[in-house]
């Protein structure tokens, strides 16, 4: 390990909303491999997407040594958040929330967008140490997907520029698309490379797609371990995207 650093471990989760009509595999059934999960794991910081509040709710009372950023209040019953749950001690020094569109500070949506995307980002800190993490969900068309990425890239201005910083989503796009092209050429990392496999399985356990959670990351961050958790805990499987994992080094500040 690096001198004068500590390990810091990341993970991105798509939760299937909690409304959805999955039978077997709805909210009700499922939620009991959660506290199974994160038994076994115990992330520093963790971006789940197509949060309804009573599943971030149901997450709090699980992950009960965190805090988290993300919820929109008031909020319709489908509403669906990016929420990022962050471990203690880190705090939240300052958070921003972002529609991805022409409009970002008010619900919108691009024109070409099948739903409203948004974004959530925070600067973090702990002792000597600071992080911003941004955590996301793209629609589904590439070109939407480009804009996506170039509003994120242009959101981070308002933090600081040189601060480490990772981004965690579902970002619905392989790393072979000009989308994940994008943010590697703006200085963004993968430790995965050429690990990549498929991250959504549809409830079944098989690999049914394409690797489209990720996380990114830039500045001092070095990676130490990455993962893709494909078992079911209960009997179940938390969702129908698999939770996805990074490990990296993190060097205090100069």
């Amino acid at each position: 390990m690096i001198q004068n650093s500590m390990p810091i471990t990341v993970m991105t989760l798509n939760l299937r909303f909690g409304l959805a009509d999955d039978g077997k595999n709805s909210w009700e059934h499922r939620k009991v491999a959660y506290p199974k999960l994160f038994m076994q794991i115990r992330p520093d910081f963790i971006g789940v997407q197509e949060a309804n509040n009573f599943q971030t709710d149901y997450l709090a009372t699980v992950l009960d040594d965190y805090q988290y950023i993300g919820r929109r209040e008031p909020s319709p019953d489908f509403w669906q958040n990016n929420i990022i749950f962050y471990k203690k001690p880190w705090v939240c020094r300052k958070s921003q929330h972002y529609f991805l569109s022409d409009t970002p500070h008010i619900q919108s949506q691009f024109p070409d967008s099948r739903w409203p995307r948004q974004c959530t980002i925070g600067l973090f800190e702990k002792k000597d140490r600071s992080l911003i993490h941004v955590n996301t969900h793209f629609d589904f068309k590439a070109s939407v997907q480009m804009k996506s990425a170039a509003l994120i890239l242009d959101f981070l201005k308002d933090f600081h520029e040189k601060t480490d910083t990772i981004i965690t989503g579902d970002f619905n796009t392989t790393p072979e698309s000009d989308t994940y092209k994008l943010f590697i050429k703006s200085g963004f990392n993968d430790l995965f490379k050429n690990k990549h496999s498929s991250t959504f399985h549809g409830f079944t356990g098989k690999n049914l797609g394409g690797h489209i959670d990720w996380i990114l990351f830039k500045g001092n961050l070095k990676g130490m371990d990455q993962s893709i958790i494909r078992e079911s805990f209960v009997g179940i499987y938390p969702s129908d995207h698999y939770p996805v994992l990074s490990v990296f080094e993190f060097p205090s500040s100069p």
